[in-house]
């Protein structure tokens, strides 16, 4: 009976520790031609026992009323988990409540924003492509573009490698078309990975933070209950 509570034993730090070990993977691809966008993001984990496929396929903006209307496709391979499609508008309201709703967290937990670039610092980018081919229909005004977005594109990558860490070298492109009409594409390809140890340790320190803050268990746990329910607004406002 012993052995057999000693095997079980170290198959279970054996899988912990395969687990703490592992890799957190993520990759976004990002197309924009004209007016057509598409937005993919995969997260792999688990080495590859644990898949998250979501798909955006374009965000239509509707008016100043109606705001963005996104569809979000989402498939997996994990427990309970299977293809779900939803579609809704992101308007002034959704942005407001979002923003009610970090204001609360910051104020529920101690130091979240320490916290938040701390854990960043521990993500690695292992590849960064972003090409840009454009025209403005015009050659002058095309060429003097190009030089302004070879700036701002460095400028944004200088910027990002002080919050996560870049293992690659990015490779930046901008192609001028010197062609008699407007035209538009970029392409974003990006991936990178985490640790799954430090992962579950920065929610450790996450999980100490929010205790240590006055109250901040109980504002947690009200905070999600709101989000489940997704009556932000209402229920963020009464109890402002």
């Amino acid at each position: 009976m012993k052995l057999w509570l000693l095997i079980i034993a170290v198959l279970l730090l054996a899988v912990i520790v395969l687990v703490l070990f592992s890799h957190i993977r993520f990759a976004l691809k990002f197309q924009k031609r004209g007016p057509d966008e598409r937005l993919e993001i995969q997260i792999i984990a688990l080495y590859g026992l644990v898949k998250y496929h979501y798909t955006v396929p374009g965000f239509i903006f509707e008016g100043i009323r109606r705001g963005l209307h996104v569809k979000l496709e989402k498939t997996g391979v994990a427990p309970s988990v299977s293809a779900d499609d939803k579609e809704r508008n992101i308007d002034r309201k959704d942005v407001s409540e979002w923003m009610d709703f970090g204001k609360r967290a910051l104020a529920a937990t101690r130091g979240l924003k320490t916290w938040t670039a701390e854990t960043l610092t521990h993500v690695k980018i292992t590849k960064l492509d972003w090409s840009t081919d454009f025209s403005l229909g015009d050659a002058a005004g095309t060429a003097t573009a190009a030089g302004a977005l070879w700036a701002l594109k460095w400028t944004l990558i200088g910027w990002i490698s002080q919050i996560i860490r870049l293992k690659e070298k990015p490779r930046l492109f901008v192609v001028p078309r010197f062609v008699d009409q407007i035209c538009y594409l970029t392409k974003v390809d990006c991936a990178g990975q985490f640790s799954a140890g430090y992962a579950v340790y920065a929610g450790f320190r996450l999980a100490l933070r929010v205790i240590r803050e006055d109250q901040g268990v109980r504002q947690w746990w009200e905070l999600l209950k709101i989000a489940r329910r997704g009556s932000w607004a209402k229920e963020l406002k009464e109890q402002h």
